[in-house]
């Protein structure tokens, strides 16, 4: 058992070259994507189940105390984002010219945010706990919301299960959640503590096989179809930026740094969690998008790596002048 853990542990201090390749390896080699593939719920379950067990909620209990910012921020997520894309796919014309690209539009504005929100905030010095509240308080209303504000903003153009894809959610999140309080109260906060370098290779593992999941038939497509491939990864990346910029203006009055919170929270969504829950259902446009979304997400753990050495080089230099 032992000799499995080194490993294990090797990759979580060195992963995120791992992470940042593994999304091309599954473009790389479709039918290694297509055998995964099956895989993908229980590859999001387990990086919830291990999200939830790193997480102290401790740190969210002054945000239950006075929980206004956290509630405006998630009603504004998942309720006011998806009117605002319900009327932009009306205004224009979506709904009949692409009702598949349409469907991937609206996923993205229901979507919680990403797992790894709170870390994100906390690599640029901000306020991990509020992200940490966001984020519980969105994964607790997407079961409802996300299937509710979907149909509402698309009617019978939606083609999917509204009802069975709120199950899915809920027994997502809240399996996961309840297998972490679990394994919480057994293992102990010390031992979990102690055991970062490990969760965190466990992490980059399953990272590696969702990522080789999601990407399935995007390399046949990408061969076909380059331009759409590289549009929908634009129109991705795009998205993200325009959420988090109206993020910050609207809650700037909050104070900038708590609106920069919010709007990381929100231009970055959880569309793997979206993907797993209805995975059987989703048209092929949509599917692309929720893949190639993953690579800016995929290869930021790389980059704030790569950043990170180049600030303390610079660091250095400047206290060791020539």
């Amino acid at each position: 058992m032992l000799a499995f853990l080194r490993p294990v542990r090797w990759i979580g201090r060195h992963g995120s070259r791992a992470v940042a390749l593994s999304l091309f390896v599954g473009m790389a080699l479709p039918p290694l994507s297509a055998l995964a593939k099956p895989l993908l719920p229980f590859a999001v379950f387990l990086l919830l189940l291990l999200a939830f067990l790193r997480i102290g909620l401790d740190r969210v209990v002054p945000w239950a105390r006075r929980p206004r910012l956290v509630i405006l921020a998630t009603l504004w997520m998942q309720v006011a984002w998806p009117v605002l894309m319900g009327a932009g796919i009306w205004a224009l014309g979506l709904k009949a010219a692409a009702p598949e690209l349409a469907l991937a539009v609206m996923i993205v504005a229901v979507a919680p945010p990403l797992m790894s929100a709170p870390a994100f905030a906390l690599l640029v010095g901000l306020d991990g706990s509020l992200s940490l509240a966001v984020l519980l308080a969105g994964l607790a209303a997407a079961p409802v919301l996300a299937p509710l504000m979907a149909e509402l903003m698309l009617g019978a153009a939606l083609p999917l299960d509204t009802a069975e894809m709120a199950l899915r959610l809920a027994v997502l999140v809240a399996g996961a959640g309840i297998g972490a309080l679990v394994l919480r109260r057994r293992l102990g906060e010390a031992r979990i503590a102690g055991s970062a370098d490990l969760l965190d290779g466990l992490n980059v593992i399953v990272l590696f096989v969702f990522a080789v999941a999601i990407m399935d038939g995007v390399a046949m497509r990408f061969l076909v179809e380059p331009w759409l491939v590289l549009g929908l990864l634009g129109l991705t990346i795009a998205l993200a930026l325009a959420m988090a910029a109206v993020t910050w203006a609207v809650f700037r009055p909050a104070g900038a740094d708590r609106a920069l919170v919010v709007a990381l929270a929100v231009g970055n969504r959880n569309m793997g969690l979206m993907a797993a829950a209805m995975a059987a259902q989703l048209p092929e446009i949509a599917w692309i998008l929720f893949a190639v979304g993953q690579l800016p997400i995929y290869m930021t753990p790389l980059l704030v790596q790569l950043a990170g050495r180049r600030l303390r080089r610079a660091s250095s230099r400047g206290r060791h002048p020539a």
